[in-house]
């Protein structure tokens, strides 16, 4: 489809119409409002906008926005979701928004004691942060719990004190790192010590959402193919090298999502990699299984801190545009979503590793950049493409060369 047609499908099945398109244009976003969002800023930099198609979560049908750069990203999304569809899609789950803010507290005499200062008045403090953010509270939120820590360190032991926090539908961060600070000094004095450092984890280990998914093995090539992407988790599991590149191919849909919702990717991706680190070892995010009819089950549970209030969510027209697409109601659904995405992305992975090799499919469309980085016309650059992938040359080098030719006659 040309990007009219593509605009027109989306409206069909979304309901919007063209001024959600208006949102997502450059143009939309100038560096006068993007100003507001950081520091120094003398423009903007976009990035491709699309929608991954075949998701059925939840046995409703949904559109995905991502944003990313990487050439396949979202037709291997898509592709592996239209794998999953003849076994009813993915089935999600979560658990409530809380995030944790962390309170660390030096100077302690007797930190077992402290602790147990703290725990006796739990209560004191939770109401103490709880009425920084009345309205946190009024709709359902605030501090739900306290928790102590004692962490040896190499000069001494310190107090962590975590504040538990539901945080409905934000990603929590002012939230939480505001209601740290304000009953920090009142913790410390129960202590008997002073406080350090007062903000949030993004360990979001307390914020988790969940996906399964069933593929097919006919559509995914067969028996064969079903055991080459179980050896090749299996890898990612056993093996840090491998499972880091294994968990990057997860976050190459989920970053996208992230990102075209205004949404931090860097607090998912740093949740995300210290899950993936079980007693001390660095493994994979997500797990495989072949059922009892053959077909490949897959897994993928995860920190979701993402949110559809606050930061860029609300400021950043194309963010809007994203969460109007993907038709979510809370930060719950849409970490559903995103967490869909991230196994289906690693589905389709996996698949291409254990049948043609990444560098096919992947090269293929990698083709089309550079035949647009060298500046080729939409005729030169069909041509152009075409001879990349039969010489098997994907380099911008050659792209220039086939370029000139082109242009003086020699290449067809």
């Amino acid at each position: 489809m040309s990007v009219t047609d593509r605009r027109a499908a989306l409206t069909d099945a979304t309901g919007c119409g063209a001024e959600l398109f208006a949102q997502v244009d450059a143009s939309a976003f100038d560096a006068e409002a993007a100003a507001d969002l950081s520091e120094n800023v003398f423009g903007v930099f976009s990035l491709p906008l699309g929608a991954a198609t075949n998701f059925t979560i939840n046995g409703t049908d949904v559109l995905v926005p991502m944003a990313t750069e990487e050439a396949s990203v979202i037709a291997a999304a898509s592709n592996a979701a239209r794998m999953a569809r003849p076994q009813g899609g993915f089935s999600t789950s979560s658990t409530r928004p809380l995030m944790q803010a962390q309170i660390q507290l030096i100077n302690i005499a007797d930190p077992h004691a402290a602790r147990t200062r703290i725990l006796e008045r739990q209560s004191e403090i939770i109401d103490l942060a709880n009425a920084v953010d009345p309205k946190l509270v009024e709709v359902g939120g605030g501090v739900t719990d306290l928790e102590v820590r004692l962490v040896e360190a190499r000069s001494t032991t310190y107090v962590l004190v975590h504040l538990l926090v539901d945080v409905r539908d934000a990603m929590g961060a002012n939230a939480v790192n505001t209601m740290a600070e304000a009953v920090s000094s009142a913790v410390a004095a129960i202590a008997e010590g002073d406080a350090l450092l007062r903000i949030l984890t993004n360990k979001a280990d307390r914020r988790l959402a969940r996906a399964r998914a069933v593929f097919d093995k006919e559509l995914l090539g067969g028996e064969e193919v079903v055991d080459n992407i179980l050896h090749a988790y299996e890898l990612a599991a056993a093996d840090p090298y491998r499972a880091a590149t294994h968990n990057k191919g997860i976050m190459n849909g989920v970053s996208a999502v992230v990102l075209a919702t205004g949404n931090d990717t860097r607090a998912v991706e740093a949740g995300a990699h210290s899950h993936a680190v079980v007693d001390g070892r660095y493994s994979s995010l997500s797990r495989f299984e072949k059922n009892a009819a053959g077909d490949l089950v897959g897994t993928l549970e995860m920190p979701m801190p993402v949110g559809l209030v606050g930061g860029a969510t609300k400021v950043h027209p194309a963010a809007r545009a994203g969460l109007r697409i993907a038709e979510v109601t809370t930060a719950q659904d849409l970490g559903e979503i995103i967490v869909a995405v991230g196994l289906a992305q690693n589905l389709a992975a996996l698949r291409v590793l254990a049948t043609e090799g990444v560098q096919r499919g992947h090269m293929s469309l990698h083709a089309k950049n550079l035949a647009a980085s060298v500046g080729a016309s939409a005729e030169e650059a069909e041509i152009i493409v075409d001879r990349l992938i039969e010489e098997k040359a994907f380099r911008f080098d050659r792209a220039e060369s086939l370029l000139a030719e082109l242009r003086s006659g020699g290449a067809r």
